[in-house]
């Protein structure tokens, strides 16, 4: 019973944060899905690719049941990074796509499995249950559309896990930016030097 109850659990909150990270690009025009972010080049249609491409391979060859469709390898040094980013001739089509035919076949995965059915990581040359792939999969996920969170705030300042638009924690705009102020204030203040008397210095 809780083994059915964990599988199913686990497996509501994957399809629930899946739905969050592609939430992230709605309403962006292309430039911005694209565009790095960060040092590193974070940026929001490289995480849907790169969750897609972890997705299939998790839920694929770990458990002999691979993906049909040829992707990149972060095993393989000639296509190493290429999951993090879409090529120019990608569209944003193309890797939303992507990402729902491999929910479609995680879903089966999942669905055909017990949970604690075998399996082995070639990368982690380590053998692995469903439900440890499972935990792996969601707070990788989980993860990511938190760097997406991020993300999406920076560029247009829209928040939530849907479309919504509810106000974040029940809050308008003007309390967030009163807040952001206050904020600051504090870490500015923080930044000032604090000069401490001399050793010999009388007070």
């Amino acid at each position: 019973m809780i083994d059915d109850f964990a599988k199913a659990h686990l497996h509501e909150h994957l399809r629930w944060v899946r739905e969050a990270l592609v939430w992230k690009l709605e309403g962006l025009p292309e430039y911005d899905i694209r565009r790095p972010l960060t040092m590193t080049g974070t940026n929001l249609l490289g995480l849907i690719k790169h969750n897609a491409i972890s997705d299939s391979r998790y839920f694929g060859e770990v458990f002999d049941r691979p993906f049909a469709e040829p992707l990149p390898r972060w095993d393989d040094k000639s296509t190493a990074g290429s999951d993090h980013w879409a090529r120019q001739d990608e569209t944003r089509a193309d890797i939303l796509g992507l990402y729902r035919r491999v929910w479609d076949h995680v879903d089966a995965t999942i669905n055909a499995l017990e949970i604690d059915s075998p399996g082995f990581v070639p990368w982690w040359n380590e053998d692995v249950r469903l439900f440890s792939v499972m935990v792996h999969r969601l707070s990788d996920t989980t993860r990511h559309a938190g760097h997406a969170d991020i993300l999406r705030e920076q560029l247009d300042g829209s928040v939530g896990v849907d479309p919504s638009n509810r106000p974040l924690h029940g809050r308008d705009s003007q309390f967030w930016t009163a807040r952001t102020v206050e904020l600051e204030r504090i870490a500015a203040a923080t930044a000032q030097p604090h000069t401490l008397p001399n050793a010999g210095q009388r007070t």
